[in-house]
């Protein structure tokens, strides 16, 4: 065979895939190393392919910021098996993706995914990494936010992370993972009331009012109680209107303002694989 042991370390290291498979295809390629990498990637389509049906719902879920704190990313690189999901290799692709995603800041998934990384775009990439691993890997999920102050938060075993943003600069750490983790804890799905489109609080009002109809009350009450209603909801579901985790006894809000009165969330990002 015209290849050494070298060349195997060097498709490994270029591919990421076991010393056998690389040693296979650098045979089958008769010590080609740009063939023998051809071939690697090219069994990556195959894999994919008939891996194609199959459900990815295990992965990892990254976020960090820019070494500024001006700028967040959370990116959802999903795989079929929690045992592949701890892999550390899988656990590093996925944040080299991150990492590109910080630096060029694509405006969406479709484009994350036309960035290139190690001179080959991040699709091609993952596509690659199913032939190595074996198992269907499908990068879902992508969100950033921009703001005078960012916090990351990545929940232990990578499968729940959040990005808050605020609207000054050097904002408390321990204030702002404060306010990272009650978003992973109460997963809110707004900053406060105005926030909330109106069809989704007609929706809530409609909910209301048909489960105390159910109930037997009057209809000329439903108006008055379904209001009652939403307003509990809004503080289950605003992160400013929620019970401080820490202390039940203040509100989010609360806890701001006793950091600062001015200070404000300007946004936030939340993933979970679990939902």
């Amino acid at each position: 065979m015209s290849f050494t042991t070298a060349d195997v370390v060097k498709l490994r290291k270029v591919t990421g895939a076991g010393m056998m498979d690389c040693k296979s295809a650098l045979a089958d390629a008769d010590g080609n190393f740009d063939r023998a990498l051809d071939i690697i990637r090219e069994k990556g389509k195959l894999v994919a392919s008939k891996r194609a049906d199959r459900d990815a719902t295990e992965g990892a879920v990254l976020a960090k910021t820019t070494e500024d704190k001006k700028l967040g990313a959370l990116v959802v690189l999903n795989c079929e098996t929690d045992f592949v999901a701890k892999n550390e290799n899988f656990v590093a692709f996925a944040d080299n993706i991150l990492n590109v995603a910080l630096a060029q800041k694509p405006e969406n998934l479709d484009a994350l995914k036309s960035l290139k990384l190690d001179s080959r775009t991040i699709e091609a990439q993952v596509t690659e990494q199913t032939g190595v691993i074996g198992e269907k890997l499908d990068l879902s999920y992508y969100g950033k936010i921009e703001a005078e102050t960012m916090v990351s938060y990545i929940h232990p075993g990578n499968k729940l992370a959040t990005l808050v943003g605020f609207s000054k600069a050097g904002v408390d750490e321990q204030v702002a993972k404060d306010i990272a983790m009650q978003v992973a804890a109460m997963s809110p799905v707004s900053v406060d009331t105005d926030s909330i489109p109106q069809d989704v609080i007609n929706k809530e009002l409609e909910i209301a009012k048909e489960k105390f109809r159910q109930e037997g009350k009057p209809e000329a009450m439903l108006d008055k109680i379904a209001q009652g209603a939403l307003q509990k909801w809004y503080k289950e579901v605003t992160l400013l209107n929620q019970a401080f985790i820490k202390n039940g006894k203040m509100t989010v809000k609360d806890y701001l303002a006793q950091y600062d009165k001015d200070l404000k969330v300007t946004g936030f990002e939340r993933f979970a694989l679990d939902g």
